[in-house]
């Protein structure tokens, strides 16, 4: 099970031991991290679950979709070019295990 670390400006952060397959915003709602919405339940449609992933992990994420880049034009906290993503886009798995975000303090 993939270890996600959720920091989102608390003194402690968020671990979830999320089941294979499933999206960091999915472990994010189902666990009541705080800061991750995911309006549109991982169709990359809202940008309600951007994340700033943590530099150690970037190289190993997959190409960012054109709907992805779209959305991520629309988030509610800055963008960062190298290190904002859709958490319904990024599924942990062999490589990326743990993986560790940052959570903007406005998703709406």
């Amino acid at each position: 099970m993939p270890r996600i670390i959720y920091h989102n400006g608390t003194a402690e952060p968020n671990v979830v031991e999320a089941a294979d397959g499933t999206s960091v915003m999915r472990a994010a709602v189902a666990n009541d991290v705080p800061g991750i919405v995911g309006e549109c339940g991982g169709q990359a449609m809202c940008a309600t679950c951007h994340v700033y992933v943590r530099a150690e992990h970037l190289d190993l994420l997959p190409e960012m979709s054109e709907d992805e880049e779209e959305m991520l034009e629309c988030t509610a906290a800055p963008r960062d070019e190298k290190r904002s993503r859709l958490s319904c886009q990024i599924v942990p798995g062999p490589g990326l295990d743990p993986i560790e975000v940052d959570v903007p303090a406005d998703q709406i």
